[in-house]
């Protein structure tokens, strides 16, 4: 019987961009380990669940994952401008560097800074990977 949800299953995966850039992989050096999910836990984006289901132990597949299904298309309202006095100073702050900010939480996060200004700078909080078609080879490892 194929992937269901409920079912918890564990798998290689090798992910990569349009242009061929590989961006993650369950299979690194000497920390290679499967991706292990509960399929319908919301652990995984919704396109890469998706295609899982049906599938059979020892099974292969390559798949495209649009942004829709994946990360989403990069919302302009998650680009937020804060005092550049709000950053530590012990480094100057550049385009393209990456932040972790904390929330109230405690949670942290990464975010991307797209601009600098004498008085501010402004950072994107979207994901990564949004706006990016994304395609995976997989092979399902165990079900259970």
């Amino acid at each position: 019987m194929g992937i269901k949800n409920g079912d918890t299953v564990s798998l290689d995966y090798e992910g990569k961009l349009e242009d061929g850039t590989i961006f993650d992989s369950s299979k690194h050096g000497d920390h290679s380990h499967p991706l292990t999910f509960k399929v319908g836990g919301n652990m995984v984006i919704p396109g890469f669940e998706k295609e899982v289901i049906g599938m059979k132990v020892g099974e292969e597949k390559t798949f495209k994952i649009k942004p829709k299904d994946g990360y989403g298309e990069p919302r302009e309202e998650l680009k937020r401008s804060l005092p550049r006095n709000s950053l530590p100073k012990e480094q100057a702050p550049e385009e393209g560097m990456i932040i972790v900010l904390k929330a109230p939480t405690g949670e942290e996060f990464p975010a991307k800074i797209v601009e600098v200004n004498k008085e501010s700078i402004v950072i994107d909080l979207n994901h990564p990977l949004a706006g990016k078609t994304l395609t995976f080879n997989i092979k399902i490892l165990e079900k259970k």
